[in-house]
């Protein structure tokens, strides 16, 4: 009788499994806290040196429009604005084709046409980032060279190779967006008569709204933190942007072509490190975007 309530009242193997399963969980998403945490501080710690350590001022660093670091001259607001230059334009040109792309797909193709393009189209997603370089560098800067003159690098040809790299990702964001509106929607507004356009302007596309203004942020946060392909096509000169033929650098590219080229603990490095810095608040700015878009989307 004793042996029998033992058997009854002790764990059984699914119970001990549940606490197992929790215990991996809690573990894993301590080490992935525990390694966010670590990259912020150290970023931060690192990104603060130039105003702490070196004494520079803040106001100069993001306000100057000069960037010497042999005369110890940190002006980061050309990369800034450039950065947010490319992003923009890219993310402009980008978003309208999006829309159409995912539209012809999801709404007026047959369901043969979204089989054989959506992985057409994730597999645009994955190429990396220096194949759409290399192309922008044999393809876009020759041909902008030909029709405007110049050297054909400055910020139209990074804009064009960031607008090749984050139009597949947008369109296939949207594509999922307009799949997730339920058909009864659809249904509904052909019972009360509307046409196929009216469905999707007036139906569809406010439905999936929320999805939509993700997908524009997700590519235009993918965008401002491209590196490779930006510095191969961009002319790299860090001087405030004036037109869109002209070469300048974004934050990415100075960091790509410097960090290598200093020592640790200069205050040429700091800079740099004070450039990542400036990255990874726009990268948190850009999540924290998303996460307002989608949430009221929910709403």
């Amino acid at each position: 009788m004793e042996d029998l309530r033992q058997r009854l009242t002790q764990p059984s193997v699914e119970s001990k499994q549940e606490a197992s399963g929790k215990v991996i969980s809690y573990l894993a998403i301590t080490l992935i806290g525990g390694l966010v945490a670590t990259i912020l501080i150290f970023l931060t710690w690192k990104g603060i040196a130039l105003f702490t350590g070196n004494h520079y001022s803040l106001w100069d660093f993001l306000s100057g429009i000069k960037w010497r670091p042999s005369d110890h001259v940190f002006g980061a607001l050309p990369m800034i604005a450039t950065s947010f230059s490319v992003t923009l334009l890219s993310g402009v040109i980008a978003l309208p084709l999006a829309l159409v792309v995912a539209i012809a797909i999801t709404e007026i193709l047959p369901s043969t046409a979204y089989k054989f393009l959506q992985p057409t189209i994730e597999l645009l997603v994955g190429i990396p980032s220096v194949v759409y370089g290399y192309v922008g560098l044999t393809v876009i800067v020759p041909f902008l060279r030909r029709i405007f003159g110049g050297t054909g690098f400055g910020i139209l040809a990074a804009t064009c190779v960031l607008f090749l790299m984050i139009l597949p990702t947008m369109t296939s964001m949207t594509i999922d967006s307009f799949r997730a509106v339920p058909k009864q929607y659809r249904n509904a507004s052909a019972g009360l008569g509307a046409t196929r356009w009216q469905t999707i302007s007036r139906v569809i596309i406010p439905s999936a709204k929320s999805g939509i203004l993700t997908a524009m942020v997700f590519g235009m946060a993918r965008a401002f933190g491209e590196a490779l392909a930006v510095q191969m096509v961009i002319g790299n000169t860090t001087v405030m942007p004036t037109g869109l033929m002209h070469s300048a650098a974004t934050l990415t590219s100075v960091l790509t072509t410097g960090i290598g080229n200093t020592v640790m603990g200069t205050i040429s490095n700091n800079a740099l490190w004070s450039l990542a810095l400036i990255l990874l608040v726009m990268s948190l700015a850009f999540n924290l975007l998303m996460r307002l878009v989608s949430r009221k989307g929910v709403k």
